[in-house]
């Protein structure tokens, strides 16, 4: 599967795009709201692997080929699609990640029978919710430290809050 954009092409991982998957993963900023550490060279390339055989995970490159993001994208139950996006922090501000789930979520609701699309993120990490809601997504819940992913010196939850998201096939096709 290949999309391209104005600026982008987003397609499945090749094992090459190791070295472009460590700059943004590697990077402490970039994965504060992820379920892992940041990444060493050797676990990024071992990452590329896995996700070159992923048909979940898209990278996200410029049309030069560096792949600057990547966007996760998995069919649930009921043709319901949950969207989720990590970008290089160079590229942040610049547009890419709204581009690319746009574009995304276009060929879901035209060409994959996708319904209805979710995403959730980190009350915190305002950059990533600002983001759904430009491409057209409401606020749908707020839960309350319903998740996580690490856990304290003593061996306790860190328990972190979530904003649910979503958008119907309907109100793509209305323009909203």
């Amino acid at each position: 599967m290949i999309l391209e954009t104005e600026r982008l092409i987003i397609r499945y991982f090749e094992e090459t795009d190791a070295e472009d998957l460590y700059a943004y993963l590697s990077d402490a900023e970039v994965v504060k709201y992820e379920p892992y550490e940041p990444f060493s060279y050797e676990e990024a390339r071992k990452e590329a692997k896995r996700r070159a055989e992923d048909k979940n995970f898209y990278a996200v490159a410029l049309k030069s080929g560096k792949v600057i993001g990547n966007l996760y994208f998995a069919k649930g139950e009921f043709d319901t699609w949950e969207l989720g996006y990590v970008f290089n922090r160079e590229y942040w501000g610049k547009g890419y990640a709204s581009e690319a789930a746009k574009a995304l979520l276009k060929e879901a609701f035209t060409k994959w029978n996708a319904r209805r699309v979710i995403a959730m993120c980190n009350p915190k990490n305002e950059g990533s919710w600002k983001l759904l809601e430009r491409i057209g997504m409401r606020r749908e819940g707020h839960l309350r430290q319903n998740i996580y992913f690490f856990q304290n010196e003593k061996g306790e939850p860190v328990w972190q809050d979530t904003y649910e998201y979503g958008i119907l096939k309907n109100e793509i096709s209305e323009g909203k």
